[in-house]
């Protein structure tokens, strides 16, 4: 059946900033209590979609968690008369706790979700589920309002299916679609979905930094997906890339239809890794794996240039694949350098694109990070909420939405102001009405 690919992108919220709460994310600890830009960073990832919807590219957009997240703190026991003087209250008597409901990770929309196109579900219908980011309190506390986000943006339960989140138990950490993969012949067609975990649940974990998926969250996710056990294949990711600061998969591999781009150390067993997927794809493509070696990249330059949390498209009129990449993979000598040997060769990807997302990258997110890929049919693509899809009018709208009410800088000092409350609600609450989310899309709408 014939289908698209479309990328969803996660806003990025008026609270943006770097409270560094991530352990095993080595950008976000370098960059703790830097002054962050979140009008810059909104209009960054508002450019990059732009120039995948230009080019022809399905392009619609997640929004933003509500931040800071008065409707917890309230369940927490702070109280005030007005949600601003709920923040200052809770912000004043412990800190640390406030910016944990200051942040989130939403603006990475591969951390939303776990997709299963309908070409591989039992039901024919395209499942999604919520990731419950049980590794950090910050992150922890989006899986409902994701959920709603899904719900509000693709409504026909004859074509999809959201589901909850897994249990909120370590059991079943779940970090979406940053530690999965889907290879295919063609996006309409069946495929082979990898899901790769870092840790199994009932094993000691001793490592340098969390192993944040574990394999028992991949297994309940393909089952409720009702998925093929013949073309699902469960991996572990190598110890040797989470401790060096791999803390999803997407950190260092990415796949597009039957191509896979990975790092020589990104699974633990590579060869049987390779292996399963070949034996997965059986019958239905023949899978090209693109390696990267250590000793043309190192494992630390992989991490710090985010080579692989790099979009892999079928670009419009061209033959072979293109990779979207961060700015900083073009200024990193031997990342540069292996992507030029790339697209001079014989390689399935034939061209490398740079992009400017900077905000992003500080807190360690690449254009991988940014986006949730979602194939569809042209059924399903008609049954999608039509104000999230990006054209010229709502780029427009948007940009202008956020150069109204967006700070220009966001430093430690700011975060305990109360009047950020009612500006990022007031942004929340206009864009709702942009999106056509619905007048009680946010908790604080439904007070």
């Amino acid at each position: 059946m014939s289908a698209i690919e479309a990328n969803f992108d996660g806003l990025v919220g008026p609270t943006h900033n770097y409270a560094g709460l991530a352990p095993g994310n080595l950008a976000s600890a370098k960059n703790q209590g830097s002054v962050a830009s979140p009008r810059a960073g909104v209009l960054e990832g508002l450019a990059k979609a732009k120039r995948l919807a230009d080019a022809g590219l399905a392009q619609g957009f997640l929004p933003p968690q509500d931040r800071p997240f008065i409707f917890g703190l309230r369940q927490l026991g702070f109280d005030g008369a007005t949600d601003g003087a709920v923040w200052e209250a809770a912000y004043k008597a412990d800190p640390v706790l406030a910016l944990n409901m200051m942040s989130a990770s939403s603006m990475w929309a591969a951390n939303a979700a776990t997709v299963s196109p309908s070409a591989d579900t039992a039901d024919g219908r395209l499942h999604f589920t919520p990731a419950n980011l049980l590794t950090g309190l910050h992150r922890s506390i989006e899986g409902y309002q994701t959920y709603r986000a899904l719900q509000r943006i693709f409504p026909a339960e004859s074509h999809f299916a959201v589901h909850s989140e897994l249990p909120h138990q370590a059991s079943f950490a779940d970090e979406g679609a940053a530690n999965h993969v889907r290879l295919c012949a063609e996006h309409g067609g069946p495929g082979v979905e990898l899901f790769v975990y870092g840790r199994d649940a009932f094993e000691d974990w001793e490592g340098r930094f969390p192993a944040r998926q574990t394999k028992q969250a991949c297994e309940a996710v393909a089952r409720r997906h009702g998925l093929d056990p013949a073309r699902t294949v469960h991996i572990r990711q190598s110890r040797a890339a989470i401790d060096a600061g791999a803390f999803h998969n997407d950190v260092v591999c990415v796949g597009n239809g039957p191509v896979l781009l990975f790092h020589e150390l990104a699974f633990e067993d590579k060869n049987a890794a390779l292996d399963a997927i070949r034996r997965a794809a059986d019958g239905l493509f023949e899978p090209v794996f693109v390696e990267v070696s250590a000793a043309e990249v190192p494992i630390g330059d992989a991490i710090t240039s985010y080579l692989f949390n790099s979009q892999l498209l079928t670009w419009p009129g061209q033959g072979r694949q293109v990779l979207l990449a961060p700015q900083e993979t073009e200024e990193t000598e031997s990342t540069r350098a292996f992507c030029e040997r790339m697209t001079a060769g014989n390689s399935p990807i034939g061209q490398v694109q740079y992009a400017g997302v900077r905000q992003s990258m500080r807190n360690g997110g690449g254009p991988a990070c940014l986006r949730l890929r979602v194939v569809l049919t042209e059924a399903e693509r008609a049954a999608v909420n039509t104000a999230v899809w990006l054209d010229d009018a709502l780029y427009e709208t948007l940009t202008a939405w956020a150069t109204r009410h967006y700070r220009e800088e966001l430093g430690p000092d700011d975060l305990g102001d109360p009047a950020l409350v009612g500006e990022s609600q007031t942004a929340l609450d206009e864009l709702t009405q942009i999106l056509k989310l619905g007048p009680d899309f946010y908790p604080f709408q439904r007070v």
